[in-house]
């Protein structure tokens, strides 16, 4: 079991050992997202150490390990199933196992209709999943909207909803045609300079009133896509207004509501799914990252009538492995048995109070918002003009790291925070001190 160091660190990173993974690494792998070199040498719970002894607290690892690193009810069940068999080709024969994950996810999320799964492997492939399905179903509707801070995945048709950042998109055109764009609810800083409420979510409105008028024919789109609580955009949490008009727009025009609960749902957000806080449902929902408490595994789950219904239209490899499976199931045995839902509601509680209480300190931080353990601050140059501060961003980011906790940027100028579920409240306490330590080193750097 690791255990967090007590005193305050200023770590050199990488450290010896570390610098010479770093280089093997840099001069073999493609260029990714890489944030910090930190070089992993195991994990339990929240902690890390990486190969040159130096522990972390993670608070970045929940948004994929909801039940913390290594959980040992995860580990067994993997183990166990390792024994059995691994690979059965799942999408051509059966298991017992397959039929009862499935049966577990489709009672996850609500329906009058039934539910249909497809497992998979990401995030990335349940969106196509849901793209595939939408356009099976309603094959004269060619277009799809999505919104402006969007993250969906990064292969060529989840790729063409996305629209975080520039660099996502550059030199990928086209994608898939006829995907439009429309400004996301962000009302710290609201796209159409109103306030909310009295803006009277024209954000959501404005889709009806002018798009379908002007720009998109409602009767062609095929599906909408909609993160509840945008990830990679920034940790946006919308008015509850606005997902339910845009959802009840979806029914009367009779487009797909893709709910993409890939980073913000399985109990995060202090609900099983993050949709659950706006009092909606999609047709579709996709699911990944905490699926597996780290193992590779994700689920389209979709109303029963868009079932493709032709064998071969769409399937896949490694969907339904019994390694995922075996995680899947464990993780939401675990979910259920430790009460994390309702852990990450509490504790999200407690956490988010402590970062409004450095909100009140520094003024750098201009919002603090999130729901459960899916929290963000976002740094300002001024909180009057709230203009992004990137520099200062990164900059205490990377002063978190040398005093040995783990964070991950989101958005233009915010830090995410998605521990573990299993988070309590000493390890937030400490979070905190840290954050602390390197807002006050960032400012005078």
């Amino acid at each position: 079991m690791l255990h967090e160091k007590a005193e305050i660190k200023n770590l050199k990173l990488p450290g010896p050992i570390g610098a010479g993974v770093v280089a093997r690494e840099t001069a073999m792998m493609t260029t990714g997202t890489k944030t910090a070199p930190i070089v992993v040498k195991q994990a339990s719970g929240l902690m890390l150490e990486d190969v040159d002894g130096n522990v972390f607290l993670d608070f970045t690892s929940g948004m994929v390990a909801a039940t913390g690193h290594s959980h040992p009810k995860v580990v067994e069940a993997i183990t166990e199933q390792a024994n059995r068999w691994l690979f059965i080709n799942s999408p051509d024969f059966y298991s017992p196992l397959q039929a009862e994950v499935a049966e577990k996810l489709a009672a996850l999320v609500p329906s009058l209709t039934g539910k249909k799964v497809f497992l998979c492997s990401s995030g990335t492939e349940a969106n196509e999943a849901a793209l595939k399905a939408a356009h099976w179903a309603a094959p004269t509707r060619k277009r799809v909207i999505a919104f402006l801070g969007a993250f969906h995945g990064r292969t060529m048709g989840a790729n063409s909803m996305t629209a975080s950042k520039a660099v996502q998109r550059a030199r990928f055109t086209p994608n898939i045609a006829d995907v439009h764009h429309v400004p996301y609810a962000s009302c710290y800083r609201c796209p159409y300079k109103m306030t909310y409420p009295s803006c009277d979510v024209w954000c959501a409105r404005i889709i009806e009133e002018l798009y379908f008028k002007q720009l998109i024919p409602p009767d062609e789109v095929a599906a909408m896509f909609v993160e509840p609580i945008q990830g990679e955009g920034g940790y946006i949490v919308p008015p509850s207004e606005f997902i339910r008009i845009i959802r009840d727009m979806c029914a009367r025009h009779g487009i797909a509501y893709v709910d993409d609960e890939v980073q913000a749902g399985m109990g995060k957000t202090g609900k099983m799914l993050a949709i659950e806080h706006h009092g909606a449902a999609g047709n579709f929902t996709s699911l990944a990252k905490a699926l597996g408490s780290g193992v590779a595994v994700g689920a389209q789950i979709m109303d029963a009538g868009y079932d493709f219904g032709v064998q071969g239209a769409h399937s896949n490899t490694y969907g339904g492995n019994g390694i995922a499976l075996a995680a899947a199931k464990a993780t939401l045995e675990v979910m259920e048995s430790e009460r994390l839902v309702e852990r990450a509601a509490e504790m999200g509680a407690y956490f988010i109070g402590k970062l409004q209480e450095l909100q009140s300190v520094h003024d750098g931080i201009g919002d603090v918002r999130g729901k459960g353990l899916m929290l963000a601050v976002d740094f300002v140059t001024s909180r009057v003009t709230r203009e992004h501060d990137t520099e200062m961003r990164d900059r205490v980011t990377s002063a978190c790291y040398r005093h040995g906790l783990m964070v991950l940027p989101c958005g233009f100028s915010a830090i995410r925070f998605t521990p573990a579920l299993v988070v309590d409240r000493e390890q937030i306490d400490r979070a905190i001190d840290i954050l602390d330590r390197s807002i006050r080193e960032a400012k005078g750097a």
